[in-house]
């Protein structure tokens, strides 16, 4: 099997499963108890939360743990909204492609009297600092633009518009979830205030991530009943699971630039196999893109037939979100870069592991180029475009 859907969850490293081991054997007293076996696992949680703030050159006490980057997300927006509320400021700006945990939230804001501005993404998948400067205004309460797209791959300049944010006053909120682990982040070099991120897709345990928030900045709770985590989220913490994404992120960050380094020209060589198919088109970016990360629309297919027979062939994959894999409709983010609907139902998301090899990338290739080729050959979309009856959009 070959698993190139690393952008949906990794694989746990050794690290975080031997960290989560030791911990549920040894330290499994709760963190809010007072007796020895308690304070330990409270001394344990709070060095998991030193090793996660050195990561991302932040201080200890603005990392929160949360249960992925959804709910960090939410808290997140919730929170800038609820405080520019206070202030008189209601206009929040986004851009059109970011996760749903960020889109949905802006909706339900929306429904509550904020104003929403989505910023464009361009046919490169890629938001402009000078847009962005031309959409502030002063009732804006917060800016959010994801790191790096979780379908396309494409890489923001969040230092740039992170910089621009805090010139302008306004808080900045990265949604970070792809990036964390895999790109470099330093919250203060970037001027980040509220960042999200989530501990599975860096090879650490499901259902645990974090939320920085940068000191003075006042959070919104989403869960109350407890003075857990500074009491901005209340319930027992899961330990175990926060010390593997500790050592999981700490893992990651230490081999980030080998792991690039070896990703990134097997990306390319992937890219490249995929282009030799007729009408089909990477989406995004070539260059400013997650080193592991390829994104291709094939015209004449839908994208469901294609993950299928590659399943068949061993071969594991995606056409987009995880979160969105039960919707019959295209894709946001493709619409969002201007794909139209029916070259947007025919997307692969192929997305590779630190352990991907060059023969992976070529059986990869040969096994889509055969795939496609064969769903082409019934298809009465296919047909129409080759008889003309339809014209070629790729």
């Amino acid at each position: 099997m070959i698993y190139a859907d690393n952008a949906a969850t990794t694989k746990m490293s050794r690290a975080a499963i031997d960290a989560m081991t030791a911990c549920m054997e040894q330290e499994y007293g709760n963190p809010s108890s007072l007796y020895a076996l308690g304070q330990h696992a409270k001394e344990t949680l709070e060095r998991a939360r030193a090793q996660v703030a050195a990561v991302i050159g932040a201080q200890p006490e603005e990392i929160y743990f949360t249960s992925g980057g959804s709910e960090a997300d939410n808290q997140a927006l919730r929170s800038a909204a609820e405080a520019g509320r206070k202030k008189g400021k209601t206009h929040i700006i986004s851009t059109a492609f970011e996760h749903h945990a960020v889109l949905h939230t802006l909706k339900k804001l929306e429904a509550e009297g904020f104003d929403v501005t989505l910023l464009p993404v361009h046919t490169d998948g890629l938001v402009r600092v000078e847009e962005l400067d031309a959409a502030l205004r002063e009732s804006t309460c917060l800016v959010s633009v994801m790191t790096a797209n979780n379908e396309i791959g494409t890489i923001q300049p969040i230092a740039e518009l992170g910089a621009l944010c805090r010139a302008r006053g306004v808080p900045f909120h990265t949604d970070a979830v792809q990036a964390v682990g895999h790109l470099p982040i330093d919250v203060e070099a970037q001027h980040i205030d509220l960042l999200s991120a989530s501990a599975h897709k860096f090879h650490g345990p499901r259902g645990v991530g974090f939320l920085y928030a940068r000191k003075g900045i006042r959070l919104t709770n989403l869960i109350e009943g407890g003075a857990q985590e500074r009491g901005k989220r209340a319930g027992t913490e899961n330990v175990a699971g926060i010390v593997g994404m500790a050592a999981a992120l700490e893992a990651s960050a230490a081999h980030m630039e080998e792991t690039a380094a070896r990703l990134v020209p097997l990306r390319d060589r992937l890219i490249a196999g995929l282009r030799e198919i007729p009408h089909s088109a990477l989406n995004g970016d070539a260059d400013h893109r997650l080193p592991g990360n390829v994104n291709f629309c094939f015209e004449g297919i839908e994208g469901e037939s294609l993950l299928l027979l590659l399943d068949d062939r061993g071969i594991c994959a995606s056409s987009g979100s995880a979160c969105t894999s039960g919707s019959l409709d295209p894709s946001h983010v493709l619409l969002a870069i201007g794909r139209v609907h029916d070259v947007a139902h025919g997307s692969l998301r192929l997305t590779l592991g630190d352990d991907a090899t060059a023969e992976d990338v070529d059986t990869i290739i040969q096994n889509v180029k055969e795939v496609v080729e064969y769903l082409r050959g019934f298809s009465p979309i296919w047909r129409d475009l080759q008889s003309g009856k339809k014209p070629f959009i790729l």
